[in-house]
């Protein structure tokens, strides 16, 4: 069954799609929240390829799939505006500074674009031999600084950047130092599983805490216990939300929906996912894993037979999982098939089995810059920065971030 998308027209601009008005949300009482910020003044009319919204302002666009851009924010959904009516959000920015890395520049403007706000001037270079020199070019002094900039590949270049970035902070006398980690790189190496291994994720936590950082702010962690890695307070965002509000803009049946998780470790996560996707019924793909990054599946458990199934992981890297997972579910009789995940990373060859023609749709989130070589026709990218600039703003006022998903 073709899915019915949101395809903007170039001159016009897209939001999320409110999930109150979808067929995904009609037949449960577990609605979500939305996360989309749609303006309900503006009209929308029918096309045949989906639903278009009247915007005036342009929108990007993925080989013809839309980045949702980022709205002000007069256009804040419902929920935020009434979790503001306890503690209102005074938005005085005069003592807030924000500063980009250069791993995710793009993500980092419409973070700034959202809170009102401009990015600070830093100068980050290169020495010959591939040592990062970091000068701010502002005044810090005294001011709760938020350095944005995910440790996304190369890992180890924007790690280091991310590290002299606090120190630099923290050396002109910043006040409060937030490493705001859209991505955390080596969260996979979160435990021990054979003898002799590191757990990298502890000692990166421990580079970022001994640089200077106070506070760290980070979107869907590989595992929940890499929070205790940190000394410092961690501000953990899930992403799943802005996932839902596009999904709940799809003419999907909730009759007709499964939740898949590609493996046993992901169960609590699609179990979390298919409980807002009006309690859809779970099933999980068991896979024997022969050394990193090599997966073999080897059992289905659930029924997915006629059903539109929406796999649900936090990263994809090179796809191996999620491709077997696939496949098999169109083995069992699995009508469509859509792979949603917070992190692209798509190391190689995950473009090409991305786009073999198993998924209908493979919806990520900005978190990771997605290279312009890497677009491919069923790929559909969906902007974090108004989640992230909420959520500083509140951690700037000490307000409840919790509160955002109520």
């Amino acid at each position: 069954m073709a899915s019915s998308l949101l395809q903007p027209s170039p001159s016009s601009t897209m939001s999320f799609a409110s999930s109150t008005s979808s067929s995904l949300f009609t037949a449960t009482s577990h609605a979500l929240p939305t996360l989309g910020f749609v303006d309900c003044s503006r009209t929308r009319t029918l096309a045949s390829n989906g639903v278009k919204c009247d915007m005036s302002e342009p929108s990007n666009f993925v080989n013809g799939k839309p980045i949702v851009p980022v709205l002000n924010e007069q256009t804040l959904p419902k929920f935020m505006e009434s979790a503001r009516k306890e503690k209102v959000v005074s938005r005085n920015g005069n003592r807030l500074k924000l500063f980009s890395g250069a791993a995710n520049p793009a993500l980092s403007q419409e973070i700034a674009r959202y809170m009102g706000l401009e990015l600070g001037k830093i100068s980050i270079k290169r020495f010959a031999d591939g040592e990062i020199y970091v000068q701010l070019q502002e005044s810090v002094r005294g001011c709760n600084v938020y350095l944005i900039q995910p440790t996304s590949p190369p890992a180890n270049e924007n790690l280091m950047e991310l590290q002299v970035m606090i120190d630099a902070c923290r050396r002109a006398s910043a006040k409060n130092i937030t490493a705001v980690i859209p991505y955390f790189g080596y969260a996979r190496a979160d435990r021990k599983t054979q003898g002799r291994e590191s757990i990298a994720a502890k000692l990166v936590a421990n580079l970022i805490t001994k640089a200077g950082a106070d506070r760290v702010l980070a979107c869907d962690l590989h595992s929940g216990q890499a929070m205790g890695y940190f000394d410092i307070p961690v501000d953990h965002v899930r992403c799943q939300p802005v996932i839902l509000d596009y999904l709940a803009s799809k003419t999907i049946s909730s009759n007709d929906l499964v939740v898949v998780s590609p493996d046993f470790g992901g169960v609590a996560r699609a179990r979390a996912f298919a409980k807002k996707l009006s309690d859809a019924p779970l099933a999980i793909v068991d896979k024997r894993r022969h050394g990193h990054n090599v997966a073999e599946v080897m059992n289905l458990i659930g029924d997915v037979k006629g059903k539109v199934a929406v796999m649900v992981d936090d990263m994809i890297d090179t796809a191996g999982t999620i491709a077997k997972g696939a496949a098999l579910l169109h083995e069992e009789g699995a009508r469509e098939v859509y792979a949603c995940c917070t992190h692209g990373v798509f190391s190689p060859p995950a473009i090409e089995r991305l786009s073999s023609g198993l998924f209908q749709e493979v919806i990520i989130t900005n978190t990771i810059p997605v290279p312009e070589k890497n677009y491919f026709p069923q790929l559909t990218i969906l902007t974090v920065a108004n989640l992230l600039g909420e959520t500083i703003w509140r951690i700037h006022d000490d307000s409840s971030v919790s509160s955002i998903f109520q």
